[in-house]
């Protein structure tokens, strides 16, 4: 998902509250603030030599202990007046892709993007993946199709390999 596509989101649906899916069925806390924006240039080189640049937004999510009894969860509306302040002060790239920064004591901190989104009368829920770590010089280092196959066939329930 694109910045702007959740601005756009979050401007549709302001009186919905923001729920965020880690994991099927486990929710960021409502004791959750955002704690920091991060506009992130990527410039890499690849196992191939390849060279790649691009941007992300980068929003952290941050528990906060005090207020671990919480139950109402941040509004869109709030979301966005934070987002929108952060965009006076250093301008988010609309068109980068932006992710969530998560992490608690059963949940290993990383950077999530955006899988999906539900909405119901009043929630917007934000359903979050982690992305798996990719070869991107595949013809350079020889890996084919039945490699990729195999690798996926071999992780699969009921493999036995994992």
């Amino acid at each position: 998902m694109k910045t702007s596509e959740f601005l756009s989101l979050l401007k549709q649906h302001q009186d919905k509250s923001l729920l965020f899916e880690y994991a099927p069925e486990q929710f960021v806390g409502a004791n959750y603030h955002i704690t920091e924006v991060k506009n992130i240039t990527i410039d890499t080189v690849d196992c191939g030599a390849n060279t790649d640049f691009w941007k992300e937004t980068i929003v952290q999510l941050w528990e906060s202990p005090k207020e671990k009894d919480k139950t109402e969860f941040m509004s869109a509306y709030k979301a966005l007046g934070i987002l929108n302040k952060v965009d006076r002060i250093k301008p988010m790239v609309q068109d980068a892709e932006i992710k969530f920064e998560y992490g608690n004591p059963e949940f290993h901190t990383a950077q999530l993007f955006v899988d999906d989104y539900a909405l119901d009368n009043k929630t917007l829920i934000l359903k979050l993946s982690v992305e798996k770590t990719d070869c991107k010089a595949k013809e350079t280092c020889g890996v084919v199709a039945e490699d990729l196959a195999e690798e996926k066939a071999c992780c699969t329930p009921g493999s036995g390999c994992c």
